[in-house]
């Protein structure tokens, strides 16, 4: 069985820091003794020492848990790899530029996963000037409605908020070519390439 922390995640963590097993113990209060069990994978640290572990050898419980430094780098900067999040509780709305881990009012929330529009789901676009004008044929009353209208482009992404009992319509910027997303409150997210 893998076990949720390594021995020797904890003694390179903690040789980065220039303590020793006395001084880790004493901030996070155990004897060296544990710290050296922990080490040389002879014992583990309790669950409840994990955050004040993880906080002393100034990594995230992510981090310690992994073994490794997370390394804060935009790798992809597509902003077609845009990841969307609805929370069903409260309804706030997040984007990630990638795979992330995104939790709102404590709940954990899988990335949406956009289906192609449907006829009952089928935007309108007309170009004005500039703009493209977005419009939907669809109920916009407080049990059904369209909540925002999102558009990526391979450098930049644009969320619009919509409300129930207003208008199903957005003005975006051209900008090229990339994708329209519209998410209904029943339907869930949909797409559709431009």
């Amino acid at each position: 069985m893998e076990t949720y922390i390594t021995g020797p995640a904890i003694k390179r963590l903690r040789e980065e820091r220039g303590m020793t097993q006395s001084e880790l113990g004493e901030r996070i209060g155990v004897g060296d003794k544990a710290v050296s069990k922990w080490e040389t994978g002879r014992g583990l640290p309790d669950i409840s020492l994990i955050q004040p572990l993880a906080e002393t050898l100034g990594v995230s419980v992510i981090e310690l848990m992994n073994g490794d430094r997370i390394r804060n780098q935009n790798v992809s900067a597509n902003m077609l790899r845009t990841k969307l999040y609805v929370c069903p509780i409260c309804g706030n709305i997040l984007s990630a530029a990638g795979s992330a881990l995104i939790s709102c009012c404590g709940v954990t929330l899988p990335a949406l996963e956009a289906e192609e529009a449907d006829e009952a789901h089928c935007p309108r676009i007309e170009t004005v000037e500039d703009e493209r004008f977005i419009t939907l044929d669809h109920p916009m009353d407080k049990s059904h409605y369209i909540s925002f209208l999102a558009f990526a482009t391979a450098d930049r992404f644009q969320l619009v908020k919509l409300y129930p009992e207003g208008s199903a319509e957005a003005r975006i910027p051209l900008r090229g070519r990339g994708t329209l997303y519209f998410y209904c409150n029943r339907h869930g997210l949909m797409k559709r390439r431009l």
